[in-house]
């Protein structure tokens, strides 16, 4: 199977626990995970079977969406539920009117610091170990984008339900954390669901352990499998039908001119709204838009994806991973 698994993680298990079990009952070596939730968190988590683990890279990069819920007045080492308390304000004062007027300053492009405990690595162990280990390290600031940050209702300052869509590296328990300092009176999130993982939302989802069942069962129907294809996991990108001279040619590794590509549409599937992809040209790019932010899949006449690529300044297209060679 050269496909993504498209499974509602529980809480629990982490995501490597989860590609494991995948692994076990599969019978299959190449599996890897589109994006790390936290074992506390629950929902989309995106399971790459063999080819497709070359799309982990481009599914971390993508936006996700949370429902999560804070408790305002208490701090603890985890950010969450799960670890100690460390500090306890009054957050009698906090009202919902309070609560929406913060979120202001959280919203655009902001810096967070990620939490003590994380798997971010450190020298090459992941935070957490330091942090298990009473040893003080912190995490770099970096600049993270929140697209949508909404307060969807609130039944006082202990539970303050959000949700929101940012930016790869965006942490909900920081983003929590620094909403209750700014308030002050400190935050931790009591609960968090990914609603959505760049193309994967939770209605394509199925339970970890119905994926699990089916795996295991040699003769079960692979259609009741939440599988995504290849190009269709990538369909938040710009994609584009080759000829089969140009899929041929990329396979081998050879350089492909821009210009290669005029006249092929976007797969009709793909297509955004019925709108027409932008003209493959860097010259042409937004202002302050970089060549090298820019995603192009190539996909054959049969539609099977052949490669990502970006173009280059230069006019040809630089293959970042290719499929099928």
């Amino acid at each position: 199977m050269d496909a993504v698994l498209v499974i509602d993680k529980p809480i629990g298990p982490t995501s490597f626990d989860v590609v494991r079990k995948v692994r076990r009952a599969a019978r299959m070596k190449r599996v890897g995970h589109g994006g790390t939730l936290d074992p506390a968190a629950s929902g989309v988590l995106p399971i790459c079977l063999g080819e497709a683990t070359k799309l982990a890279q481009f599914l971390l990069d993508a936006d996700k969406q949370y429902d999560f819920t804070v408790c305002f007045g208490v701090e603890t080492d985890t950010d969450d539920a799960a670890g100690t308390v460390t500090a306890r304000h009054d957050a009698s004062a906090i009202d919902e009117g309070a609560a929406r007027a913060a979120l202001a300053a959280f919203r655009g492009a902001i810096t967070q610091v990620p939490p003590r405990y994380s798997a971010l690595k450190r020298a090459g162990r992941p935070l957490y170990d330091y942090a298990r280990a009473g040893e003080a390290v912190e995490a770099a600031p970096r600049t993270v984008t929140v697209h949508e940050l909404e307060l969807t209702s609130f039944a006082g300052p202990s539970a303050a339900a959000f949700t929101m869509r940012c930016s790869k590296g965006t942490y909900v328990r920081a983003l929590a954390r620094d909403l209750g300092r700014a308030l002050g009176v400190g935050a931790h999130v009591t609960a968090l669901r990914r609603t959505r993982s760049g193309p994967f939302s939770l209605t394509e989802a199925r339970p970890l352990d119905e994926v699990l069942v089916l795996l295991a069962d040699p003769g079960a129907d692979r259609a009741a499998l939440p599988l995504v294809d290849l190009p269709s996991a990538l369909r938040h990108l710009e994609q584009r039908v080759v000829s089969e001279t140009v899929a041929r040619d990329v396979r081998m590794g050879r350089r492909i001119e821009m210009g290669s590509l005029e006249g092929f549409p976007s797969p009709p599937a793909m297509s955004s709204g019925g709108r027409s992809p932008p003209a493959l040209d860097a010259k042409t790019l937004e202002p302050g838009e970089d060549a090298s932010d820019r995603r192009i899949c190539l996909v054959d006449g049969g539609g099977k994806l052949v490669a990502v690529t970006r173009p280059r300044q230069d006019q040809t297209l630089e293959l970042i991973r290719v499929f099928g060679a």
